[in-house]
């Protein structure tokens, strides 16, 4: 049985792990900026038995926003509904906490690099929906295309759009 739970101290390394053995997904250098974020940001891990399979960062951009920063499923693992399942708590536990818009940045499908197009997928069964490419992303090399996805959680005034 998967669990979920926020990250603790111990939690860092294995997660740092699981970003080290994904290399066709997280470049080099990454593992640090993963780290900076597990120790400022909102995190979660998701736990079988003992051990760490999946984590999730999110920062908050605002009362009514936030930015899905980082994820990652151990490879042995993926496959199994881990992901879904992390993100799923995760998205519940901020929209409670008042989030009504999320936003997620991957490669875009212009960049034609295989392992990413089930990253989007995921996203897209998620129920996100990409809004935007840009490049060059700031933070982000020039040509490494980032797509922009979003998820409304709730509307955003109270009112929906055609109600305005």
């Amino acid at each position: 049985m998967t669990t979920v739970r926020g990250v603790g101290d111990g939690d860092v390394g294995d997660c740092l792990g699981i970003v080290r053995a994904l290399p066709e997904y997280f470049s080099e250098g990454v593992a640090e900026k993963v780290r900076e974020d597990l120790g400022r940001h909102l995190a979660w891990v998701a736990v079988r038995g003992e051990r760490v399979v999946g984590f999730v960062v999110v920062e908050r951009k605002g009362p009514l926003a936030a930015e899905v920063l980082w994820v990652a499923v151990d490879a042995a693992d993926r496959g199994q509904g881990i992901g879904r399942r992390l993100v799923n708590e995760v998205l519940r536990e901020v929209r409670a906490d008042g989030v009504r818009v999320v936003e997620v940045k991957t490669l875009d499908a212009s960049a034609s690099y295989e392992p990413y197009r089930a990253t989007r997928a995921f996203w897209e069964r998620m129920g996100f929906v990409q809004i935007d490419t840009i490049d060059p992303l700031p933070g982000w090399d020039p040509g490494n295309p980032a797509a922009i996805y979003v998820a409304a959680l709730e509307p955003t005034t109270g009112r929906r759009p055609s109600e305005l």
